[in-house]
């Protein structure tokens, strides 16, 4: 199969799971939002597809997730994770093709990402809402509350990465020259 085909159907699979992830865990919104389903598929597809495919995901997800579920609300809620997603899918991919295909270089990625994104999720909610998102406002809703999902995703995301290189699903965009 085209690589770039491959690509563009795991993506696509990436952003279904976006859709569908958070209905899994959204009967109970106090622990669906604060384990963030919608942000493992991203990550997925920066690992998988590269940053490009990684950002668009992230992009686009939370907004068509809005679209056609109501959730996040379109306001500054699903335009700012669009900016914090995109950030991590773009970061995570980005610095995957960059580290070596070492185990840690996974931790690493995810890591910087979650770190990056969430400064982009802050950023983007000050700029939609001003000085009333005040810095306790981001610690909350970047650290506080997303616990929960940073231990999920930390403890999650790398195991399948590392598998999905095992099975030879994922590529190493620096050996196959693209």
């Amino acid at each position: 199969m085209n690589r770039n085909l491959k690509r563009l159907v795991y993506a696509a699979l990436c952003l279904a799971l976006c859709m569908v992830l958070p209905l899994l865990t959204g009967q109970i919104p106090e622990i669906g939002k604060r384990l963030s389903p919608m942000h493992i598929p991203v990550f997925l597809c920066g690992f998988l597809c590269g940053w490009p495919w990684g950002l668009a995901v992230g992009a686009i997800a939370p907004i068509l997730r809005s679209a056609l579920f109501g959730m996040p609300a379109m306001g500054p809620d699903a335009f700012s994770m669009a900016f914090e997603l995109a950030t991590y899918g773009a970061v995570a991919g980005l610095l995957y093709q960059l580290l070596p295909r070492k185990p840690w270089s996974v931790y690493l990625s995810l890591i910087a990402a979650m770190i990056a994104g969430r400064l982009v999720w802050g950023l983007a909610k000050w700029a939609m809402l001003g000085p009333s998102f005040t810095l306790q406002m981001f610690l909350a809703g970047a650290v506080v509350n997303a616990i929960p999902g940073i231990i999920l995703h930390i403890v999650l995301i790398p195991p399948i990465v590392l598998a999905l290189n095992k099975a030879g699903v994922t590529e190493n965009s620096r050996r196959t020259g693209s």
